[in-house]
Parts: structure tokens; sequence; C-alpha cells
């Protein structure tokens, strides 16, 4: 059974990567005026970085607020 590895990522990599998901966090926060901390909630629970699938389920929030 072959498997594949995927490389490990260098950590100037995962910095990076780390850096453009807290500015997507803190771009989503302030567009819709909620905490940052609720959007990071939203992506874990949804688990996807998807923006259009974390506004769509900030837009439900909003609705049953």
């Amino acid at each position: 059974m072959a498997q594949t590895k995927t490389g490990a990522q260098s950590p100037e990599q995962a910095a990076e990567a780390a850096a453009r998901i807290e500015d997507e966090v803190a771009y989503l926060a302030k567009r819709h005026r909620i905490s940052p901390a609720i959007v990071r909630e939203i992506i874990r629970r949804i688990g996807s970085m998807e923006r259009a699938a974390v506004e769509r389920e900030i837009r439900k929030g909003m609705a049953r607020r």
C-alpha cells in the first residue's frame, strides 16, 4: 500500500501561514463588526477557512440575534 508524504513546512512557511490566517480573521472581524475570537470559533466549528463559508455562518448568527 503506497502512502504519500507531505513535506513538513519550514518555520518561515508556518509563520507566514499563521500570519495569513490572522489577517483573514482580523479582516472578517472588522468587516462584520464582531470579535476576532468569534471568527476563530466559527472557523474551528465549521472546520473550514473558506471566506464564503465563514461569512455564511456569521450571517446565520446575525439572523438569530
